[in-house]
């Protein structure tokens, strides 16, 4: 069965950092575009930021350029966000997603994504 696991949400005070990660089970993220997700109470899902399967292009909404960074270590099938500099509108359950993709570029909407993780919270707050 194919799942992917993000973990590494918490509580964090306004100002402080996070780092996300998202591993798979029963398949390799090496050939997968990945993409961070965000969902706040009341709000739609957002995309936050997307990798291509080769790490060579990253996308970041712009709420969060500057502050977060996609990276990717496929010799550990691992995605990660490292979330800095965090605000209270940060503050959402953050899911990864994947999708088999060899493109030169990624997109944050959820349309292509097909495998999802579970979630993860963050919450900012001090």
């Amino acid at each position: 069965q194919l799942q992917l696991a993000d973990s590494g949400g918490g509580l964090v005070q306004p100002g402080g950092s996070l780092r996300l990660s998202c591993t798979a089970s029963g398949f390799t993220l090496s050939y997968m575009t990945i993409g961070w997700f965000r969902q706040a109470p009341g709000k739609e899902r957002e995309g936050v930021s997307c990798i291509t399967s080769s790490g060579s292009t990253t996308t970041y909404v712009d709420s969060v350029k500057g502050r977060f960074t996609i990276s990717r270590d496929n010799a550990k099938n691992t995605v990660y966000l490292q979330m800095n500099s965090l605000k209270p509108e940060d503050e959402a359950v953050y899911y990864c997603a994947a999708h088999p993709d060899f493109s030169s570029w990624c997109v944050m909407n959820d349309g292509p994504y097909r495998y999802w993780g579970l979630g993860t919270q963050v919450t900012v707050s001090s």
